[in-house]
């Protein structure tokens, strides 16, 4: 259930006591000033992730000038850059991007971002930030139920190209060489990512 605290000196608090517990914080954002302090990942929320990356580090090479990231943080800010920033799941920034690495963030957004949504959690309401920062495609994966929506930049904004649902609809990228889609499984569904060029096939 969502809280809203208003109460300054709790606030402080509650970001110390995140601060300085066991990992530190975790699955943070801030929207213009404002921290959302979203649900942590379950396991199966990392295992998608990792599969993620997995497939694409098999195909885009850092030595290229490609980078692929596991949740990171990206901003639209130069400076002050914490007071604005979104957390995706996965990045791929194709070389030629020119997004900056600054270290602790990029500035400018990936060629495609991977939302894997939890309970309660607002994926949808990052499209906007995400076209602004020069995002080109954003995959959100529901999982309750299992649905795939696929969104690609276009006049500044960011517009659903392609959907699928499990044992149907097949996703197609226009960033990367891949289709996407969900196949049925136990005790969960499948992602199957096919390269388009080559037809090797990868299921996680």
């Amino acid at each position: 259930m969502p809280v809203v605290v208003l109460d300054p000196e709790l606030t402080e608090q509650i970001l110390a006591d995140r601060e300085s517990s066991p990992g530190g914080r975790r699955r943070e954002e801030v929207w213009d000033g404002v921290t959302f302090i979203m649900p942590d990942a379950d396991t199966e929320h990392h295992d998608i992730a990792i599969f993620f990356i997995w497939v694409f580090r098999s195909v885009f090479n850092p030595d290229h000038g490609d980078r692929v990231q596991g949740s990171t943080n990206v901003t639209d800010r130069l400076r002050g850059w914490r007071k604005n920033y979104r957390n995706p799941d996965v990045c791929l920034f194709r070389a030629g991007n020119p997004a900056e690495d600054r270290g602790t963030h990029w500035y400018g957004g990936p060629d495609f971002a991977l939302e894997i949504v939890s309970p309660d959690d607002r994926s949808r309401d990052k499209l906007d930030f995400y076209a602004g920062v020069g995002t080109r495609e954003v995959l959100i994966l529901d999982r309750d139920p299992w649905r795939m929506e696929l969104y690609q930049v276009s006049r500044g904004k960011m517009r659903l190209r392609g959907t699928g649902a499990v044992g149907g609809g097949v996703v197609t990228s226009t960033v990367t060489p891949f289709t996407f889609q969900l196949v049925r499984s136990r005790p969960r569904p499948k992602i199957k990512i096919t390269h388009s060029e080559s037809g090797q096939e990868w299921v996680g």
